[in-house]
Formats: structure tokens, sequence, C-alpha cells
């Protein structure tokens, strides 16, 4: 056994031998004293190592039952080697004496958060990673196989579907000011107020860069114009045109849609991932009222025709502009180096009760084509309302007959739709007229010898000349058109 003033329960028991072998009653009973006194500190430092690992299997089920993760031992250690040399004399010594780096399971946990918590970054092609990157992308939207015998045509078009894109990742700089009585809260504190500046700060710089970055020593914004022909001046790419958007009904959005169903190269890929982002205020007063609308029973229902994913955002956008596009086709990583550590920092010397430190991040960020977001002018929304249009019809103004019949009796010629005048000859002292408007709500009103008759009944002839008309009036109520036929009984 163990004793705290580093003579084992052994060691006692040989020198308690010899002197009961030396008749040394003294040196006996202050041996006994001593292996008495080193059995209960042993003792009681077993059960307290039994009780502190019991609270710490408390604490771990508390914490998984809230839905923390609790610390791995390489981050206890970490947050409480930190911890101390944060609390030392000269922290900025101590600080480059530690030699334990960040576990790469508290930077996992940081990332892990915002691909899931951050809205924009939630939406896009975002990964981890570290310094430099090397991303395989489809440059030639959507290749597709081809039947036939293999050949090397058909292999170089779908190998040329695909490029190496290599890119840099870019510093951020995260600030961490802690108070002199927050290192007494221990690591899970610690661990806790690290991962959260991580995020704020990686998310908050992240967030201007993707949506308006100019490339110049940041990622290059959704809102600006790249692929081949663009004209890069001194690292900046030029920003997009807007295009104006008043409303997001089914014909706007359509056409919005349209133009991002082909990549830069003109081919098709699929709609899938739509985003909307837009700046914070005018989500409530402009986004917001154009796409809920209130239902008859008093609930908000969207408005847009689409599945559309509506980001607001508080930097990168000014009032009256938005970003629309196809989230998976932005591409943006970010990462820790894996060499850093946090470090003690100079600045802000003038907070008395506070250390500042400082942890480096590298993220960076790009359109995967100069097709795949539109940046628009929405200064000019107007709020979603029910649409009830009157649809009242446009009367006919067809005037005509198709057709002409009286009984049996042959027209002088064959009745034709624009020839309005007709004569015909018979020996019956009545026929049946039947006549055909071109427009079935066009009125028809037929007179024998002025005398009007109902159509489809006989009109009875006098012996010589006849005058039958028929007068058509189109349902627009003024337009008309008049046949006659003059019809000699004999």
């Amino acid at each position: 056994m163990r004793n705290l003033n580093n003579r084992t329960t052994d060691t006692i028991i040989a020198e308690m031998s010899q002197a009961i072998k030396a008749d040394d009653n003294g040196k006996f009973v202050q041996l006994i004293n001593e292996l008495v006194e080193n059995t209960r500190r042993e003792l009681t430092a077993e059960q307290e190592e039994k009780l502190a690992a019991m609270q710490r299997d408390n604490d771990v089920a508390v914490m998984t039952a809230r839905g923390e993760k609790p610390l791995t031992a390489a981050e206890q250690k970490f947050y409480t080697e930190l911890g101390e040399a944060m609390q030392a004399r000269d922290p900025k010594q101590a600080l480059s004496n530690l030699k334990d780096v960040m576990p790469e399971t508290v930077i996992n946990r940081v990332m892990d958060d915002l691909r899931s918590r951050h809205p924009l970054l939630s939406a896009i092609n975002f990964i981890p990673s570290g310094a430099n990157i090397k991303v395989i992308m489809n440059a030639n939207g959507q290749n597709e196989a081809a039947w036939g015998e293999l050949c090397d045509e058909i292999v170089n078009e779908l190998a040329g579907g695909f490029e190496v894109v290599s890119t840099n990742l870019l510093k951020l700089s995260a600030f961490l000011p802690v108070c002199k009585q927050g290192f007494s809260f221990g690591p899970a504190w610690l661990d806790r107020y690290v991962r959260e500046t991580l995020y704020e700060a990686i998310a908050n710089g992240m967030e201007a860069g993707l949506v308006n970055g100019t490339g110049k020593s940041e990622p290059i914004g959704m809102t600006r114009q790249v692929g081949p022909g663009t004209t890069v001046t001194n690292g900046v790419y030029p920003q997009k045109p807007k295009v104006a958007v008043s409303d997001f009904d089914m014909a706007t959005m359509g056409k919005l849609i349209s133009l991002l169903a082909v990549d830069g190269n003109g081919k098709p890929r699929d709609i899938r991932d739509l985003i909307l982002v837009c700046n914070v205020t005018d989500y409530y007063t402009k986004i917001l009222p154009a796409t809920q609308i209130m239902a008859p029973d008093g609930s908000y229902r969207s408005a847009l025709p689409y599945n559309v994913r509506i980001i607001p955002v508080t930097r990168g956008l000014a009032q009256g502009e938005a970003v629309f596009g196809l989230g998976y086709r932005y591409f943006a990583a970010a990462g820790m180096d894996p060499e850093g550590n946090i470090e003690y920092s100079d600045h802000y010397r003038f907070l008395q009760d506070q250390r500042v430190y400082l942890i480096k991040a590298f993220a960076n960020g790009f359109p995967m084509d100069g097709n795949a977001f539109l940046f628009l002018d929405v200064s000019n929304v107007m709020p979603a309302r029910y649409l009830v249009q009157t649809s009242e019809e446009v009367p006919s103004s067809d005037a005509t007959l198709v057709d002409l019949k009286i009984g049996a009796l042959a027209l002088d010629s064959a009745f034709d739709p624009t020839d309005t005048s007709y004569t015909a000859a018979t020996t019956n002292a009545s026929n049946i007229v039947r006549a055909i408007p071109a427009d079935a709500d066009a009125e028809l009103i037929v007179k024998v010898n002025g005398n009007e008759i109902p159509n489809g009944t006989a009109a009875k002839w006098a012996a010589g000349s006849n005058t039958l008309t028929v007068k058509v009036i189109a349902a627009d109520g003024s337009t008309n058109k008049t046949y006659t036929v003059t019809v000699t009984k004999s």
C-alpha cells in the first residue's frame, strides 16, 4: 500500500519486525501509530477518489440529460492546464509553455455547431478544413452517360466535367476577453466559453464575406460575379447587376428560378436548396409581409409557390438588397490551425478586470459558378394579398351565320357567311327556315315580307316575289349583319 509520506505499509511492517527482534517497545509503539495513521489516510484518499468519481459520473449524467456533451479526458486536461496558465502571474509565458494544444474534439464541436445552428452556413456547402484545401467540382452541369461503344471521346467528356480548385483559407482572429474571476468556474465553463466565442467569431466573420465579400483578403460573396470572362480588378470581383423584384408570386418566382436552371456553361442542373438571403430589417418590413398571408381562419401561411428557405442576415446586405440562389452551389470551409493554440493578447490593455486572449481560425468561400445566385433589388416588394379577380367575358362581335337552309330549296349560289344576298325559286306554299349562327350567343331575327317568324319554323310564301331576311345580332349587342334571300313562288 502507498503512504502519503512516501513510506509504504510494507516498509513500516518491516521496521516493526526489526523493533520486535530488538525488543524496542518504544519504537514498536511509534510504528504502530504510524501504521494506523497511514491506513487511515489511504482509506480516506480512496474514499475521496470514489466520491469524486461518483460525482463526475453524476455530472456526466446530468449534462447528458440536459443535451450537453461532457468533456473528454483530453478536454478536461487541456482546460485544467489552460485555466492554471491563465491564472499564472505571467500568463503570456505560461501559455507559451503549455504543451497541450486545443483538442481536435473541441474544434469539431465548433464546426458541427456552425453547420447545424447558423442559418446561412447550414444552407450552403460548408465543410471543416485545414489551412489549405483542394475541391473537386463538377464544371459541366449534368453530365449524361451515353449508350454505345466505349470511346475516348465519351471518357474525355465525362472526365472534363470535373475540375480541381485549390484555395487558401484566410485568417480569422477570435478575441476572448475573460474576466479574472471566470478562471475559477472550472474546465466545463471555460470550454463552453471558448466554443461559443469561436462560434460567434467565425459565424459573424463569415456571414459578411459569404454574402458580399470582394474576394480580396476575404471570401467571394454571393453578390459577386465569377466564372470565365469576369474581370477581377486588384483582387476585387465585380458585383452582379441587381434584378428588380416587386413580388414573389408564381410568375415572378418561375422566371427567377428559370435563370438559375442552367449553370455558367449553359447546361441544365438540379433546382434544389433554394435560399433567399435578405437584410434582417427588410425581412420584417418587406420579405415577411410579401411571403406570408393570412388565411380565412386567421392563421398565416406561406405565400411562396416554391420551397425557398428565407435567411435574414445582419451583415453583408444593405436594406433593399437580397440574394436568391442555390445554396448547394456555394462552397465554404473553415478550420483551426492544427498547431495553433490560445495565445495571450496585448490588445485592449485598458480592460483592468479582464485578460484578453487570441484564437486564430481560418475560413474562405466562393460561388461554384457565376449563375448560381441572383442579386435582387427588393426595395419595392409589395405585401402579399389574396388576389380576387372578377373575370368578365368580353362579348363576341361575331354576327355571321355558318349555314342557312330554306327547306330543300337551292340557293342561287352555295352559302357563304361573307355573302349576304341570295335568290331562290319554289312552287311550295311554305318551307322551313333554319339559320345557324357562328356564335351560339348571337341573336337571330327571321322575317318574311316584314313579318317575324321563329327560326326553324315554316315560312309561308305569297305568289310572286317574297323577301326573307335573317338579322344576326352579335353577343356584344351592337354588331349585326342581315342576310337576304329573295324567294319567287310560281
